[in-house]
């Protein structure tokens, strides 16, 4: 009889604790949705940093740009000048020296006008060949300014 009544005590108590541990379907739907809720939060919250960080990055190219027309002008209009100089002193050589130099400045002259437009023609649309006309134009302004400076020594 003691084990009767002990386990229809036990499954009494077991009973009870299912009972109670048991929840409602609406409250599982009621907690699902704050979950869900919760998780959206969090994704609106990741879009505006993404949003945020796209637009610094937008004004971070476009101050790249800039600052790099900037320079480059200043490379290009100090070539202008040396050109000035070279055809002055150019002037005061003999014809066929003269002659041979003024062939080689006018490459030196028109590959000059060449970056010049190339730079003026590069805008900020054509923001994802930034990096690679950036290179490009780096690359072939040493490649003048060597010439520039190979063009110096020999008249010096």
């Amino acid at each position: 009889m003691k084990k009767a009544i002990f386990n229809f005590g036990t499954a009494l108590l077991m009973a009870g604790t299912l009972f109670t541990s048991c929840q409602s379907s609406a409250t599982k739907v009621k907690n699902a949705n704050d979950k869900v809720d919760a998780a959206n939060e969090k994704v609106d919250a990741a879009k505006d940093q993404v949003e945020q960080a796209q637009q610094e990055l937008n004004q971070a190219i476009k101050d790249s740009i800039r600052q790099f027309k900037e320079a480059a002008e200043a490379k290009i209009q100090a070539n202008e000048q040396n050109i000035a100089e070279f055809k002055v002193r150019i002037a005061k050589e003999n014809n066929e020296v003269r002659v041979r130099d003024e062939r080689k400045l006018a490459d030196l002259e028109q590959q000059n006008r060449e970056m010049k437009q190339n730079l003026a023609g590069f805008n900020e649309a054509q923001r994802d060949q930034w990096f690679s006309f950036r290179e490009k134009f780096n690359r072939d302004m040493e490649k003048q300014q060597r010439a520039f400076k190979d063009f110096w020594g020999i008249r010096k």
